[in-house]
């Protein structure tokens, strides 16, 4: 049996006497591809097009299994999610299948983005609305819903495993205040909420792409600074956390730009929670990087 071949000193060094593949980028030989946006062809500005291996030249690849978002933009622009592989064991399918018309939608389908919410009307209720963008497996999102029964919660993330675990909590722990929406947070922002509309916003550990070259992915920048700004209402509150420093330093610098936003911490009186509880994640990283919380208030 021949041998896999063996990474050395960033190249792929393949056994003799098997073709190398043609056409495939290293990013494809090792089984990566960051999407600019769901549903358009893969396209990485250092690498171009990222054909499949039946792909003819100028065709788009055809698309693996991937847990990207259902649909996406005309016109692709750079995002800050990356796209993986996974799958739903048989009873998130099946919790999935029975409670996701009632408590998720998508931010966008084959027509475009979805229409302004009507948080009322989802909720059954008037009350203020805290966005949560990237919540992965809900941990936080469930914790601080139950700490908080008179906020209603929309839950944003890419993933449809994350978006999965948080619905298996929402209906073991029967928690009527949450709601979830799959794609992406610059889109919910974007079109699903208007001006002053919420109460409050929160960016707990988006990804940091720590390389240059990729800081133009995070999802923290002025635009959507700017972007969060209007969407909140006077005194509403954007409460971001990162243990990235470097990210932490550029999330400090954008917020602190937005003429809308002035610092506020914990201690100041504040229309939601800032008491964020320590993920699983966190827990296996305590002796390693600090993590920084930043809050802002909208003047």
């Amino acid at each position: 049996m021949l041998a896999p071949p063996r990474v050395c000193r960033e190249r792929l060094l393949w056994p003799l006497g098997v073709d190398i593949p043609t056409r495939s980028s290293r990013r494809q030989l090792l089984g990566i591809n960051l999407y600019h946006d769901a549903g358009t062809p893969p396209v990485m500005s250092d690498d171009g097009r990222m054909l499949s291996g039946n792909a003819g030249v100028g065709l788009p690849a055809q698309p693996a299994a991937t847990d990207a978002p259902p649909a996406s933009h005309l016109h692709p622009r750079v995002t800050s999610f990356r796209t993986r592989r996974t799958a739903l064991s048989g009873a998130q399918q099946a919790t999935w299948a029975r409670l996701w018309p009632e408590v998720g939608m998508n931010a966008r389908d084959g027509d475009g983005p979805a229409p302004p919410l009507d948080t009322e009307t989802w909720f059954g209720r008037s009350a203020p609305v805290v966005l949560e963008i990237g919540c992965g497996a809900g941990t936080s999102t469930l914790a601080m819903a139950q700490a908080e029964p008179d906020i209603d919660v929309v839950a944003v993330e890419v993933y449809r495993r994350g978006l999965a675990q948080l619905l298996s909590g929402i209906d073991r722990e029967g928690v009527p205040n949450i709601r979830l929406v799959r794609g992406d947070g610059v889109d919910v922002l974007e079109y699903m909420f208007g001006p002053d509309s919420l109460a409050g916003v929160r960016v707990f550990f988006p990804d940091p792409w720590p390389k240059a070259r990729h800081h133009k992915r995070r999802l923290l920048q002025p635009a959507t600074m700017a972007l969060i700004a209007d969407r909140l209402r006077p005194g509403g509150v954007l409460h971001a956390a990162t243990d990235h420093m470097g990210y932490a330093e550029h999330i400090a610098t954008v917020g602190d730009a937005e003429p809308r936003l002035r610092r506020v911490s914990t201690e100041d009186t504040l229309p939601m929670s800032a008491d964020r509880p320590v993920t699983k994640y966190e827990r296996k990283a305590l002796a390693g990087p600090v993590v920084t919380e930043l809050l802002w208030e909208k003047s």
